[in-house]
């Protein structure tokens, strides 16, 4: 494994994150690309099916989740770090869970994830390439956690990851972000604080670059 660790610096993020507790009336989901607007997320994400397109989320609090099966898909705050995705759960995995071609999310934040197995992730990312930027994760048994899929890769970058992991209830533990055998992961400019259990990033991957992150 090729790993880079160069001085941890604190994370600047590009917002504050706050928001309401609700989502600011109409449908909250936009498909930018066509203006088609949704009440739930999994029925974005089926619109676009193999398609490219981009999600715009409203401001607010959403128990939404959804799966992710084919195409190349931006999930995206229209305001970064107002549009929460609090407790909701597909598959008894995780809020997005991911297997198309690939999946960017930008500026949203991902809390209280929980389920049966401990492994309750903001992310599942199971195939293709995945991008996170700007993002939080907090008060949660996993943030993000990935299948096996060594053609694909993962960058993190300008992100926080906060009160995540555990090991309890003789379960194997849970991390900050827990990494298979994927083939690249790259972890920048990101803050991981007050972690719960586990290891704040673990990774199976053959090539990991880990840089200017603070732990």
């Amino acid at each position: 494994m090729k790993l880079t660790v160069k001085t941890l610096v604190a994370a600047t993020l590009s917002f504050a994150f706050a928001g309401p507790s609700l989502a600011q009336g109409g449908a909250p989901f936009t498909i930018a690309e066509s203006g088609e607007v949704f009440n739930r997320l999994s029925d974005a994400v089926q619109a676009i099916g193999e398609s490219s397109a981009t999600i715009m989320i409203a401001p607010g609090t959403y128990g939404d989740c959804a799966v992710q099966t084919a195409g190349s898909i931006t999930y995206r705050s229209e305001i970064a770090g107002r549009a929460i995705f609090d407790a909701g759960t597909c598959e008894g995995k995780a809020t997005l869970v991911l297997r198309g071609h690939s999946a960017i999310v930008d500026g949203i934040i991902f809390q209280n994830m929980r389920v049966p197995d401990a492994n309750g992730a903001g992310i599942r990312i199971e195939k293709g390439d995945l991008l996170v930027t700007n993002a939080l994760f907090r008060n949660s048994e996993q943030g993000i956690l990935s299948a096996n899929d060594p053609s694909s890769s993962i960058t993190i970058d300008r992100s926080t990851f906060q009160r995540l992991g555990r090991c309890d209830r003789g379960l194997s533990c849970a991390h900050s972000i827990y990494i298979g055998n994927y083939g690249s992961l790259t972890v920048t400019n990101s803050r991981f604080e007050k972690g719960n259990g586990g290891h704040y990033v673990k990774s199976r991957s053959p090539r990991a670059t880990i840089t200017n992150n603070s732990f």
